[in-house]
């Protein structure tokens, strides 16, 4: 992967951390994963959360391929989510619908925290 390429992955992750904490209310600590866990196992995206959260930013989205790989690095339990945004688009989650009662569940419960 040249150089381009890697600053464009993390311009996607920080933007994408940037939408996560606009969508859930700006403190899901939602940052870079590699620049504050360090390792190439680390999540794409941290967050305050029990989720893993994978960035693709790219025209065309191998989808099971990129969920595969989410669902392989995350810890035992814990709910994985794509996120994927191409030019010009808004950035969307992806997730297998069998993690979507844990995965509002986690919101819920931190939206309801807030309060």
């Amino acid at each position: 992967m040249g150089r381009m390429q890697r600053e464009k992955g993390k311009r996607g992750e920080r933007d994408c951390a940037a939408a996560i904490n606009a969508a859930l209310g700006g403190d899901t600590g939602a940052r870079r994963g590699v620049q504050y866990q360090g390792g190439s196992d680390s999540p794409d995206v941290r967050l305050d959360l029990p989720l893993h959260v994978e960035v693709k930013r790219c025209e065309a989205l191998q989808l099971y391929a990129a969920l595969d790989q989410a669902k392989q690095d995350a810890p035992e339990g814990v709910p994985a989510i794509v996120c994927h945004r191409r030019n010009g688009r808004k950035w969307v989650a992806i997730l297998e619908i069998d993690s979507l009662a844990d995965v509002a569940q986690i919101v819920s419960n931190h939206i309801a925290t807030r309060k």
